[in-house]
């Protein structure tokens, strides 16, 4: 059984803007770029066969010169991106060696560079035992359904916080669903918001693993100053 982990990383990043005019995942956090960082979490676990970069064809040869110069060209595969991350990691799912039923695809998001170890390992052995499974947060707030009207949102119902979960990544599942699920979406033109969402509606089950408060997305300027204080232990 191999366990491939997929990294879409193609996208612009246009919240990060005040942060510079590189793409978020190429800004650097204790001088290493995020997407470093990322990387080198998935090949710190021995379980995972390979690590596979989805970015833009413009940026594969900045994409390989950095894992050159970090020396991290062992198990990492750099391919094309598409317009979207759904476009981009179906593109990686394309690539993908895998040989066996069993095998096992891990979809993270690239600029989540602080999941640990120990969070990935369990999301492989809920996947080996439920099939798929993601990494997900308790949510701590109030939720609050609401419906948009002309003068801002209406709350039309207050949903209990126990059935709620924060998804986070990795996400994940066997090869195949993984593809099925994939598969499917692009025949009927549907776009998920996750990988999760195009694995309910191809009906397979999804179990979830409990994820922390670390493993955020960097997605604004401030977050950059949080994920240096993490790294700084």
């Amino acid at each position: 059984m191999s366990v491939f982990v997929i990294l879409p990383a193609a996208g612009i990043g246009t919240r990060m803007a005040s942060a510079g005019n590189a793409p978020k995942q190429f800004l650097t956090i204790k001088g290493l770029p995020i997407l470093v960082h990322s990387v080198k979490a998935f090949l710190a676990v021995p379980r995972v066969s390979g690590v596979y970069l989805a970015v833009r064809e413009s940026e594969k040869p900045r994409m390989n010169e950095l894992l050159t110069e970090h020396g991290l060209t062992d198990r990492v595969h750099v391919v094309t991106g598409g317009d979207t991350r759904q476009d981009s990691v179906a593109n990686a799912l394309a690539a993908l060696p895998s040989s066996s039923d069993d095998d096992i695809v891990l979809v993270h998001d690239a600029v989540r560079p602080l999941i640990d170890a120990a969070t990935v390992t369990k999301t492989i052995e809920a996947i080996e035992k439920h099939g798929a499974a993601i990494v997900g947060m308790p949510a701590i707030d109030t939720i609050k359904q609401v419906e948009k009207t002309a003068d801002g949102a209406l709350i039309t119902a207050t949903i209990p916080r126990e059935i709620i979960v924060h998804a986070q990544t990795p996400q994940g599942a066997r090869v195949p669903l993984m593809r099925k699920a994939f598969d499917e979406a692009a025949r009927d033109e549907f776009q998920g918001t996750d990988e999760s969402s195009l694995l309910e509606r191809a009906g397979v089950s999804v179990m979830v693993v409990p994820g922390s408060s670390r493993n955020f997305k960097v997605t604004q300027p401030g977050d950059l100053e949080v994920a240096e204080f993490y790294l700084a232990g």
